[in-house]
């Protein structure tokens, strides 16, 4: 099921895709035609001028006929000069709407306030440890709680996207959102701790809806040649959410107490009350803003614009959508031997970066005693870098579109930063860790969208939230494993090196596994015309079925 470009290769028949039973469909061709052409002259359709073998047959014969009376959708190039005849079945018209940019504009927002809530606790986990009078491991959850909801809820979450569409999965993600930050709200107390759960637990089912969207918004709404670094750009809102997250709280909830005798905060009242009055305002002022954007997704949200953005797209809306089997969408990926090399080495690197990002502030204090504020802002520097990344290789993606040979040196890159950034823990010097951070995060954070996107190419037709989603799942259930696996190896040999070093080897395997994908641009080559066909006179139905079928092979992108 492919369309070449409108402009590069042959369409095909309107309403029937590829592998239906069709022929290509040429500009200036008429309606219901056929043509009956000499077997050996200069224009034979086995000899014709760039056609290749096309039919199959003997000698003349019905073999080189396509029957007029069957109202033909199949039909073969004019010979001769060909006259420049009006086509009333041109392929489908492709635009750009403007709308694109607002609607990227408003998840990229709802994704970045979804982020900042998640962070929001563990940015200052003293402060409400404090509060609420839990243990650590209780803040811990409210971050946990995002991993561990995710992936339970992936697979009803992508059949929503794939069944009901991308207008109302944003509101689902950005209702949620808007649901939990209110619920919040009402736990300014210090007995309420169950009730700010339930409030992050609403806004983790939201982060379902949220994660996975990046690559169909860019695919629905945006060009060939802007595709990625909309991608990217809709990645850039969630992490920019998570250094709003590092920076924003502390500022807004300071710690307060004095000190006592043992090194913990003892509260009076009147700091008690200040401290609750400084949580409402951090509360009520995300409650607020996420109940703007949920305005804004209803209101300027739409499913899709009038017209496709780009060929690959006109291709799947000529899908019937009674032939979509989200069973079939699955087992098609489970398949996909390229796929399946991808979504392991992502889970990797992106789950190494969740067990960095989680133990940043333990490893950086195990050498550098008292700098809790600084830890902060290398955190913060980590994911700034990441965000510049993210924008820089969704660029480079839109300009040269080497997806496998960008995403195999951005990891090998990682793991360089990530040596580095462990054996200049110990130097002494804090500031080099603000220096390694940043290349740290820079290449792991900008793998990001290169991960989502190389997946979308390597499946194309099957739905990009699926593809996504597979993929984040993959990262929380590793990013979970190599949190714990990674603590219990700091702790038990007292070092962070030795932590580090675990996650080495992990990204060396994933290393390993991006250089054996193989690479089919099947998308870019969709839009670019780059599709090989091979027609063959072959019957789809029944021995006197005129109709031809159509075999589509595609180009990989090592021979572009």
């Amino acid at each position: 099921m492919a369309r070449p470009d409108d402009e590069v290769g042959p369409a095909v028949a309107p309403g029937h895709p590829l592998g239906k039973g069709y022929l290509p469909v040429p500009k200036g061709a008429p309606d219901g035609e056929a043509r009956l052409v000499p077997q050996n002259g200069p224009e034979a359709l086995n000899g014709g001028p760039g056609l290749g073998p096309l039919v199959a047959g003997g000698q003349g014969g019905p073999q080189a006929l396509i029957a007029a009376e069957e109202e033909t959708q199949a039909r073969l190039l004019p010979a001769g000069d060909g006259e420049d005849v009006p086509c009333p079945a041109c392929p489908p018209r492709t635009a750009l709407s403007p709308r694109r940019f607002v609607v990227l504009l408003i998840f990229s927002l709802y994704s970045l306030v979804n982020a900042f809530q998640w962070i929001q606790y563990s940015s200052i986990s003293n402060v409400f440890e404090d509060f609420y009078e839990v243990s650590p491991l209780h803040i811990n959850w409210l971050s946990m709680v995002y991993m561990v909801a995710y992936v339970p809820l992936i697979f009803p979450a992508t059949w929503l996207l794939d069944t009901r569409g991308l207008r109302l999965t944003a509101l689902l993600g950005s209702g949620l959102n808007c649901l939990g930050a209110w619920v919040k709200c009402g736990s300014v107390q210090r007995h309420l701790f169950w009730v700010t759960m339930l409030g992050q637990i609403l806004c983790s089912v939201a982060q379902v809806f949220i994660l996975g969207l990046p690559s169909p918004v860019a695919s629905v709404w945006f060009g060939p040649k802007e595709v990625s670094t909309a991608c990217a750009t809709a990645v850039l809102g969630n992490q920019l959410g998570t250094a709003v997250g590092f920076l924003l709280p502390p500022v807004l909830v300071p710690a307060l107490g004095t000190q006592n005798n043992t090194g913990l905060l003892a509260h009076t009242q009147n700091n008690t009350d200040l401290l609750a009055h400084n949580i409402n305002t951090m509360f009520y002022g995300t409650a607020f803003i996420s109940t703007f954007l949920f305005f804004l997704t209803v209101i300027a949200f739409k499913e899709k614009p009038p017209l496709p953005p780009s060929q690959a797209q006109a291709v799947l809306r000529d899908s019937p959508p009674e032939e979509y089997s989200y069973k079939s969408s699955i087992w098609n990926l489970c398949r996909n031997i390229p796929f399946a090399l991808l979504l392991v080495s992502y889970g990797i690197m992106t789950g190494a970066f969740y067990s960095i990002s989680t133990l940043l502030n333990q490893i950086i204090l195990t050498y550098y005693v008292g700098e809790e504020v600084n830890a902060g802002r290398i955190g913060l520097t980590l994911v700034v870098a990441g965000m510049v990344g993210s924008i820089l290789c969704g660029l480079w993606l839109d300009y040269t579109k080497t997806y496998k040979q960008t995403t195999l040196i951005v990891y090998i890159l990682s793991f360089i930063g990530m040596l580095i950034f462990t054996f200049t823990l110990n130097l002494g010097y804090i500031i080099v860790l603000f220096f390694t951070g940043g290349i740290l995060g820079f290449f792991m954070t900008g793998y990001l969208p290169l991960g989502f996107e190389f997946a979308v190419e390597i499946t194309y037709p099957e739905s990009e939230g699926m593809s996504s989603g597979l993929l984040n799942t993959a990262a929380q259930i590793l990013g979970i494993f190599f949190t714990l696996a990674q603590g219990k190896i700091t702790t038990d040999y007292n070092s962070p090196e030795a932590g580090n070093i675990f996650l080495c080897a992990w990204m060396f395997v994933g290393i390993i596994l991006t250089a054996l994908i193989k690479s089919d641009l099947r998308r870019h080559n969709i839009n670019t015309g780059l599709t090989n066909i091979d027609v063959k006179a072959v019957p789809v139905d029944s021995r006197v079925d005129p109709k031809p079928k159509v075999m589509v092979s595609i180009q990989s992108e090592s021979s572009l």
